[in-house]
């Protein structure tokens, strides 16, 4: 059962033909959060509300290049930041792990940092 849904990602290599990804060796894929409206206690409200009103968890998700998923971590509340989600994501015993010169692609709502490439602004 483990080797059928725990998978580790494949890094994009130099014989990638794939006009999209070939420019990209060492990389496993791209991440993003989602916000997805949940449903908690009149208590928790204020922690879930995201910075748009509403009730949400902010959920991290990572994919390879063939655009399936190799990570997901659901359940952060919706105020928390991208890089709050991602730093508790790699700081898990079994979370997120980038192997040393592989990376993953991410948006600017991240720190460039050893593992994850956003943007250059």
């Amino acid at each position: 059962m483990h080797s059928l849904f725990l998978v580790k990602p494949e890094p994009i290599n130099e014989e990638c033909v794939d006009w999209r990804w070939r420019h990209f060796q060492g990389c496993l894929g791209a991440l993003d959060g989602t916000f997805i409206h949940v449903t908690v206690p009149n208590a928790d409200k204020l922690r879930f509300r995201n910075r748009k009103g509403q009730i949400t968890t902010n959920t991290l998700a990572a994919c390879n290049s063939y655009m399936r998923f190799t990570y997901i971590l659901p359940g952060w509340e919706g105020s928390a930041g991208d890089a709050r989600v991602l730093r508790g994501a790699v700081n898990r015993p079994y979370g997120l792990k980038v192997p040393i010169g592989n990376y993953y692609l991410c948006d600017n709502g991240y720190a460039n940092s050893q593992g994850f490439l956003t943007p250059y602004t």
